[in-house]
């Protein structure tokens, strides 16, 4: 009898897909080849999900799509670990497909083919079914505490993209035995020679008191590369040496610029792909965390700001910079009370300059951010003209 041997790994196993596959194979030749059963295929997917349905795995999507044709080459299929297969009610949604294209399943658990008119066989694999869901829930559980022991005690870098201004640094080997054994390292943070100084200049130009907006025009126009042109990876859709306020915002609110690792900002949220087929599962999408729920490490696990490089690139005034602070522990908005100094040195082209409400007018030493304002203070409404070239003003909306 010719067989198609059908298994799944993933990353969330923490098991070698090889060293998985193997174990899973050699269940499956246990049980079928006392009676004369040889394997001729295999289905077998690594590094998905077993909350994934079979239809959206490609190897089991593929076995799916082999079952209607008589040409299959393959008389019945085994699977050597079930729980590994199905997933909650997946396997009520895909052995009627078997029955109905006359394929056999076999299991060990059931020590043969799956007998689709016997209740206990329907009532044991539901039973898996129910078990493989456990099981994914317990290794979340475990996961998370384990990553969020690392983060507090350890101040341990878990992975993910450095901060600007930060790169990769070699820190030995794995302390996990298994995977220090098949070459993997541990990692953490330290200052980038070539972006430190922009971050150190970033903190210093926004405490002297400069919003961001003014910031990012100043990086732009002294020709400092954005964080997607100094690294073309980060946003390979991006091909821009412009510095954008969100870029400016993104490093002044990011609480890892304490020195401090910071874990738990973002969470996987499921949500089903389809509300009007619900076997097709769930899709998963990263959300924000709200601030009580991040988690930070109780020491200083890399070089803050405060501590890197104090050249700033291409100063944008004559005096000297000021020591680099420490930065902000919370996340701030932008600074609406800033005076912006000089706006960019191109008009607005036609554009129309629209306002709703108010805006407040002073005149301010555009060099000088801390400039105290002049007495002379008018409050009109907004217009649609635009601010002349090389004037300074300040608007309440920021």
């Amino acid at each position: 009898m010719r067989f198609a041997f059908c298994g799944r790994v993933s990353t969330e196993d923490q098991q070698d897909p090889e060293a998985s596959r193997l174990w899973q194979l050699g269940r499956a030749q246990t049980l079928i080849e006392p009676l004369g059963g040889v394997i001729v295929a295999e289905y077998f997917d690594i590094g998905e999900t077993r909350a994934l349905p079979w239809k959206r795995r490609p190897r089991a999507s593929a076995l799916l799509a082999a079952l209607a044709d008589p040409r299959r080459g393959f008389d019945a299929v085994v699977i050597g670990e079930p729980q590994r297969a199905f997933y909650g009610t997946q396997f009520g949604n895909t052995f009627p497909l078997f029955t109905h294209y006359g394929v056999p399943l076999w299991v060990p658990e059931v020590g043969g083919a799956i007998d689709p008119d016997n209740e206990a066989h329907d009532l044991i694999m539901s039973v898996f079914g129910g078990m493989s869901k456990g099981e994914r829930n317990r290794i979340k559980i475990r996961v998370h505490s384990a990553m969020a022991s690392q983060t507090l005690v350890e101040g341990r870098y878990l992975g993910g993209r450095p901060p600007h201004g930060y790169r990769l640094a070699d820190r030995g080997p794995h302390p996990n035995p298994g995977k220090a054994a098949t070459g993997k390292r541990l990692h953490g943070l330290e200052p980038d020679p070539v972006a430190a100084p922009v971050v150190v200049r970033i903190f210093t130009e926004y405490l002297r008191g400069l919003g961001i907006f003014a910031i990012a025009e100043g990086l732009t126009r002294d020709q400092i590369p954005s964080p997607s042109a100094h690294d073309p990876a980060r946003n390979p859709h991006r091909d821009t040496r412009a510095w954008s306020k969100s870029a400016v915002r993104a490093i002044l609110t990011n609480p890892r610029y304490t020195g401090r690792q910071v874990w738990n900002r973002q969470h996987k949220h499921e949500s089903l792909l389809d509300t009007e087929d619900v076997t097709l599962g769930y899709t998963t999408t990263l959300r924000w965390n709200t601030k009580d729920k991040w988690l930070v490490s109780q020491r200083i696990a890399h070089t803050p700001p405060s501590s890197m490089t104090r050249s700033s690139p291409r100063p944008r005034t004559s005096s000297p910079p000021a020591p680099a602070p420490d930065p902000p522990t919370e996340s701030h908005e932008p600074r609406t009370s800033t005076s912006y100094g000089a706006h960019s040195p191109t008009p607005c082209a036609g554009a129309r300059c629209k306002g709703t409400g108010r805006t407040t007018r002073r005149t301010t030493d555009a060099a000088s951010p801390r400039s105290t304002p002049s007495p002379t203070t008018s409050t009109t409404p907004a217009t649609s003209t635009c601010a002349r070239r090389g004037s300074s003003h300040r608007s309440t909306n920021g």
